[in-house]
């Protein structure tokens, strides 16, 4: 049976909204053990900045096909919460494009008019490389729209490209081997630290250590792109066919842990569909909004 578009994506936005949802616990302290243990908190847990931008990803997709960034700027705008955890940069940005503010010229403005190069565009792309899994290239340049809304440097868009053909190829292929899955990748990512990292993480994909991974290609705990991507990659490519040891296995590498592990739940999402996603995990985790088209 064919599965279309919109079920591929949905299945994607599922599977990361369950990993920031259940990744954002081991922030709380006493939630600490549990990590250690590989095992549940209690719930309900509530999903983030991650999940809710990738809401707006996927309504833009229901609504036209592709990426319109005045569209999806609105969209972000109006459905910015700002108790879900955003940085402060896009909560004064998202803030201002409410307010009538263009976000052409406040996203190249953040970070001493160099743009943002965060992970921000990458944790809430997958959604979209799952849609587009007939074509990583169209998934790559609608990804890099999707990007550019709130993350003006090229690092940050390279990451959502990243990000994005990962989800496209986890969509469209069966269990490629991580090498191979990370060689697809690389053949649309542009030039520069993301890419570099990646090459890298494409190197260590036969090593079995996430502490090794983590440490050698960064496990965003500095929440930039270069230091987010390349482990979530790694951790995803190895772990494609199973959804709790990807979760686990990018979980206990510590860091920025909602945010890598929404991104390798949403690609490996794309390849094990609805049903390779607990049961009993996503009964404790919070539904996704009705504005954003899921039902």
């Amino acid at each position: 049976m064919t599965i279309d578009r919109r079920t591929k994506a949905l299945n994607s936005l599922h599977g990361l909204a369950l990993g920031d949802a259940l990744g954002s616990q081991f922030f709380v302290p006493a939630n600490y053990h549990f990590l250690e243990q590989q095992d549940l908190p209690p719930g309900p847990w509530q999903w983030t900045d991650d999940a809710e931008m990738a809401c707006s990803i996927f309504a833009a997709l229901q609504r036209t096909g592709g990426i319109d960034q005045d569209e999806l700027a609105t969209s972000f705008a109006d459905h910015h919460d700002f108790d879900r955890g955003y940085g402060p940069g896009m909560n004064r940005m998202l803030r201002l494009v409410r307010q009538g503010g263009a976000w052409r010229e406040l996203a190249v403005e953040l970070f001493d008019g160099q743009g943002s190069w965060g992970n921000g565009a990458a944790m809430r792309v997958a959604p979209l490389g799952a849609w587009f899994a007939h074509d990583p290239y169209e998934a790559a340049q609608e990804a890099a729209l999707s990007a550019e809304v709130t993350h003006a440097h090229p690092e940050g868009v390279a990451g959502a490209v990243a990000v994005a053909v990962a989800a496209a190829i986890a969509a469209g292929q069966t269990s490629p081997e991580p090498r191979d899955f990370l060689d697809q990748v690389l053949e649309h990512v542009p030039p520069g630290r993301v890419y570099e990292g990646i090459r890298a993480a494409r190197g260590m994909a036969n090593m079995p250590s996430a502490e090794f991974a983590a440490y050698e290609l960064g496990n965003g705990r500095h929440t930039s792109a270069r230091d987010t991507v390349p482990f979530a990659l790694w951790a995803a490519a190895r772990n494609l066919t199973d959804y709790e040891q990807a979760f686990w296995t990018t979980a206990g590498a510590g860091g920025d842990v909602d945010t890598t592990c929404a991104i390798v739940g949403g690609i490996v999402a794309a390849q094990v569909g609805l049903e390779g996603l607990p049961q009993r995990w996503r009964a404790a985790c919070e539904p996704l909004p009705d504005w954003a088209g899921t039902t």
